[in-house]
């Protein structure tokens, strides 16, 4: 598909993939790490472009978790990891809002992540990023601030699975079509936002996103 047709990815995608637990440790301990890919929803009315502020549901407290989003290009459906990237037609910057005092209960409870991951303003996203202009998606320097003060700083080459093993897990059994997003993981230390916050986020000198938390 076009570029020129993807950059209303947020009009036109239809679903929102989120890969959870996917940065390796810093320490290189390796004893927890998943084994294969944890995946969760988000439904497109979640999404929010700059100008909008992030709204926090009343009893939510959220966190903020930057990563590299994977816009799909052309539809997909049980692609090899080789081939997985030809598919693939752009990117961009999102911010996972995660509330985590319900991601607490869920997980205590062995509840689906569905209310402490989809929710109104949970999923804002930069503009579209074109595909060459990230020629190596395992190679991405992300950062984040909260109030000016650095929260993240990651890159990509240390997600557990990569952009092209997570198209490919995914379509194994779920069809990938055009404009639909993965988010592929945030790097370590997010950090707990409050009305007022302003985050920002990007990419080492390339392109950034700014949200103000209602």
């Amino acid at each position: 598909m076009a570029a020129s047709r993807l950059k209303d990815f947020v009009k036109n995608g239809r679903k929102i993939y989120g890969a959870a637990l996917n940065y390796k440790d810093p320490s290189g301990d390796t004893s927890k790490q998943i084994q294969e890919p944890v995946l969760f929803f988000k439904a497109p009315s979640d999404y929010i472009t700059e100008g909008t502020p992030i709204e926090i549901p009343v009893g939510f407290t959220l966190v903020e978790e930057l990563e590299l989003g994977v816009i799909i290009g052309k539809t997909c459906k049980k692609v090899t990891e080789s081939e997985a990237l030809d598919y693939v037609g752009g990117y961009c910057i999102g911010l996972d809002m995660t509330a985590v005092n319900e991601m607490v209960k869920a997980r205590s409870n062995n509840w689906p992540w569905t209310r402490c991951k989809s929710f109104d303003t949970s999923c804002p996203v930069s503009v579209f990023i074109p595909k060459e202009e990230i020629p190596d998606p395992n190679n991405v320097e992300l950062w984040c601030t909260i109030n000016g003060r650095l929260q993240q700083v990651g890159n990509t080459k240390d997600l557990v699975f990569s952009a092209a093993q997570l198209i490919s897990f995914i379509s194994q059994t779920h069809t990938l079509e055009p404009n639909d997003l993965i988010l592929t993981g945030t790097p370590p230390t997010p950090g707990i936002v409050h009305s007022g916050d302003v985050i920002e986020g990007g990419i080492k000198e390339g392109i950034t996103i700014k949200f103000i938390v209602n």
